[in-house]
């Protein structure tokens, strides 16, 4: 499969840009097809995927065979028990509004090590009159990137709306990542940048 683009890939530079030099080891949760795997494999000496679709995770492994560095693992975030403090870079891009949002961010603050880094891609919902303003002006950018070669979804991916707001999305952030840094984004999604101090 050839490297595709759409509104989450659109923001793997902001992902990518946040791996912490020196990085052994980096956690991908809801992985997908590990594209975003692949890409930090170049950044990080080991990188596990980690999704609950099992034809994902299929779909990941035949795509990342011959990369050494990489491994891929079927499991849900909330019910798998990964180590504590075992990654120095953890990121998920799409994912957490799949979960619940405070137990799977507490538990991915968990999994970074003191000094490492986590990175949050999300979606939100309008909930105010400049919520829907903001939103707006999205628009004729993702109208001209329908233009754009390459743009598409790997098959059997899980869609789902978000259910809290950007507001409650930056408060429950600021609550449970205490300095992380929000930002929201043209193309309808979110960034949560956070050092594990």
């Amino acid at each position: 499969m050839a490297e595709y683009w759409n509104h989450n890939v659109a923001y793997h530079p902001v992902v990518l840009d946040a791996v912490p030099a020196g990085c052994a080891a980096a956690l991908d949760i809801g992985c997908g097809d590990g594209l975003l795997v692949r890409k930090l494999a170049a950044r990080a000496g080991r990188v596990t995927g980690l999704d609950r679709s099992a034809p994902m995770i299929d779909l990941a492994r035949r795509l990342s065979a011959g990369i050494g560095n990489t491994s891929f693992v079927e499991a849900d975030l909330l019910a798998h028990d990964l180590p504590a403090g075992g990654y120095d870079f953890v990121c998920a891009v799409a994912t957490v509004h799949h979960m619940d949002f405070t137990r799977a961010v507490t538990e991915m603050a968990r999994l970074v090590r003191p000094g490492g880094r986590l990175a949050i891609v999300g979606l939100a919902r309008n909930h105010t009159p400049l919520d829907w303003l903001i939103s707006g002006f999205g628009v004729p950018v993702a109208q001209a990137n329908r233009l754009r070669p390459g743009r598409g979804d790997p098959a059997d991916v899980p869609m789902m709306d978000p259910d809290m707001s950007w507001g409650q999305v930056r408060a429950e952030a600021d609550r449970l990542l205490p300095g992380a840094r929000f930002r929201r984004h043209l193309l309808w999604r979110y960034s949560v940048l956070w050092t594990k101090h």
